[in-house]
């Protein structure tokens, strides 16, 4: 399970990524790459890595769920995601 410091990291993340990017896409329709290199790092919407909402864990992220592999399975077997069950049943 990913820290909190994880989840506050990726929220500030986000949150740049949305604040600049008007920014960034005026400045690369006119190929401005020196100025664009002048906007924080963390601005970049490539340095943003999708997360579990529940547990924060980073690799086997199912977008349409939001949450990760094993937490899909999880909540899958208790029957809290709708229409999904185990196959072998």
């Amino acid at each position: 399970m990913a820290t909190t410091a994880w989840n506050v990291r990726y929220k500030k993340r986000l949150e740049l990524v949305q604040k600049y990017a008007e920014q960034r896409r005026k400045l690369k329709e006119e190929k401005n790459y020196a100025a664009l290199a002048k906007l924080p790092r963390n601005s970049s919407p490539t340095r943003l890595a999708r997360r579990c909402e529940l547990t924060g864990r980073r690799r086997g992220y199912y977008r349409k769920f939001k949450i990760s592999r094993i937490m899909l399975r999880e909540l899958a077997h208790a029957g809290l995601i709708p229409g999904m069950r185990k196959s072998s049943f």
